[in-house]
């Protein structure tokens, strides 16, 4: 009698369990930002990502959408003031935010810093992090005197599913 028994699969990318820390997961300087990756696509199989963001006062994305992933944002503190659709309301710690995929919106930090978890369904953004950002060891915010951003074209972000939208941005009617 043969034993037949297959040999076991290899596990599907992303799901191999893990632990990481704020501390010492990859960070990233971009856009007056420190980007934390808790998880990418890589991580997640492409399921979902999840970033751990501390910003300075008065940044924040001008209207957008993101044309495949759902976003969300935990508020670990601070405050930030939220468009979606047309609607503007306040988020501050303890607020969790879901922003349906195709959704217009943009936020602005009002408080001196936020920080939060910001999450992506299916992981999407944090490749242009990844990508885009100066990575770092330290866990503050970039340096006033750090040089010009990355240099980014109006349709690279649409490589990772974000569509800038056209039109004036309520939150910062006096522009940017």
């Amino acid at each position: 009698m043969s034993n037949d028994t297959p040999a076991a699969l290899p596990p599907i990318p992303g799901s191999v369990p893990f632990i990481r820390n704020a501390d010492t997961a990859p960070a990233y300087w971009m856009a007056d930002v420190l980007w934390m990756v808790l998880a990418d696509g890589r991580d997640t199989g492409g399921r979902f990502s999840l970033m751990e963001q501390l910003l300075p006062k008065g940044s924040g994305p001008g209207p957008h959408k993101h044309t495949w992933s759902d976003e969300t944002f935990y508020m670990l503190d601070g405050e930030i003031t939220i468009l979606v659709d047309d609607e503007i309301r306040t988020a501050r710690k303890g607020d969790f935010v879901m922003v349906p995929r195709d959704t217009r919106h943009a936020f602005r930090v009002d408080s001196e810093t936020a920080r939060f978890l910001n999450g992506y369904t299916p992981a999407s953004m944090e490749a242009l992090v990844i990508e885009r950002g100066r990575p770092t060891n330290e866990r503050v915010l970039p340096p006033k005197n750090m040089g010009p951003p990355p240099v980014m074209s109006s349709v690279l972000p649409g490589r990772y599913g974000m569509d800038a939208l056209p039109g004036p941005d309520p939150l910062r009617p006096e522009g940017r």
